[in-house]
């Protein structure tokens, strides 16, 4: 018995934890490693996202954020030299085109020399002509600095008439412009606060690179005629990669209407302008993120057959009339071909499952 305990029973507890031993390296080690290697390497997969061109009526409208602008006052200029002997209007007063403001007197020059009864050569009287100046557009007189016996020049400003009109006036941004390119229609204009829409016939399109006031006031000019050629939705340019719409975009022009009488509005008001620039109807489209270029010429991507495994075909389309999502295509693509809805390399559309200022990429191809 005291063999048994000192000598047969600890070899036995040692045999079991060899054993033990043993089993663990097997499975930590040698099952392990084979487990492994036998298993297939994951493989990354990227679904490249394809949309169909589609038929579809495609209307350009642009709508234009602006300001209510009173027209700048004409400024009244001499048209005679001399001095000044009526004032026919005071400061304030309504006046019409053409209407007299005040009139000069002028000394007519005199060449001959007149002689008295015995031949002695005397001073000739004086000859002077009136002139009246005339207001150069009606409203109603600002200002008028002319005084009696004030002795004015030709082409001297003398004072101001204010038109009382008013003008609304916008800035655009490139991408707009493009949208604009024919002359833009009738505008519909909205006020923050004021009457019903109406509508605004007289719509001018400048570019701030022709006008001094527009860019130093980001695209609206001091005066809403004169305003610079100057769109809610940014649209891709050309050569733009066929990023996603945005809203914004440094004003690169001014969009500004001249308002009819009748609405009653003042200077400061905001508005909507709502521009039509053509309608296509049923026309093959495709996504504007599918195309790099948005204005006559344009590239897309045709998706290869047999799914997207397949290298794309890259294809030169021409575009017409979009309206901010997408564009026509007026030749080099038929309905129902599969394009890539993103341009190769450019930024896709925001992912809804990411967190804010994360941005899903479109693979380049």
């Amino acid at each position: 018995m005291g063999t048994f305990r000192r000598v047969i029973l600890p070899v036995a507890w040692l045999l079991v934890f060899a054993i033990i031993a043993v089993a663990l390296v097997k499975i930590a080690f040698v099952d392990g490693l084979e487990s492994a290697g036998a298993e297939p390497a994951p493989l990354a997969q990227v679904d490249i996202p394809v949309v169909p061109a589609t038929r579809t009526t495609v209307t350009n409208t642009v709508q234009i954020k602006g300001t209510v602008q009173s027209d700048a006052a004409e400024p009244v200029r001499s048209t005679s030299a001399g001095k000044v002997i009526k004032i026919f209007v005071d400061q304030g007063a309504t006046v019409a085109k053409g209407d007299a403001l005040f009139q000069v007197k002028a000394e007519r020059p005199i060449t001959s020399t007149a002689t008295s009864k015995d031949g002695t050569p005397t001073a000739p009287k004086p000859v002077y002509d009136y002139f009246d100046v005339l207001a150069p557009s009606a409203g109603t007189v600002q200002s008028l600095s002319t005084l009696i016996d004030q002795q004015v020049t030709v082409g001297e400003s003398v004072g101001k008439i204010d038109p009382g009109t008013y003008t609304v006036a916008g800035p655009v941004t490139a991408a707009q412009q493009y949208r604009l390119l024919g002359k833009p229609g009738p505008a519909e204009i909205a006020l923050v606060g004021g009457p019903a829409p109406f509508q605004c016939a007289e719509v001018t399109l400048k570019n701030n690179a022709s006008d001094d006031g527009g860019g130093a006031s980001g695209g609206l000019a001091a005066t809403g005629g004169g305003a610079g050629m100057g769109v809610g939705a940014a649209i891709p340019g050309p050569g733009s990669g066929g990023s996603q719409p945005e809203e914004g975009g440094t004003p690169t022009g001014t969009l500004s209407c001249a308002i009819p009488a009748g609405p009653e509005v003042f200077a400061g008001l905001g508005a909507t302008m709502t521009v039509s620039a053509g309608v296509a109807p049923d026309v093959v489209t495709v996504p504007l993120t599918s195309v790099k270029g948005s204005v006559k010429d344009g590239i897309v991507w045709i998706a290869g057959p047999g799914g997207t495994g397949a290298a794309p075909e890259q294809r030169t389309v021409q575009l017409g009339l979009n309206d901010g999502s997408v564009v026509e295509v007026t030749s080099g693509l038929a309905e129902g071909e599969q394009v890539l809805e993103f341009v190769p390399g450019a930024p896709a559309a925001p992912n809804p499952m990411m967190g804010p200022g994360q941005v899903a990429y479109a693979p380049a191809g």
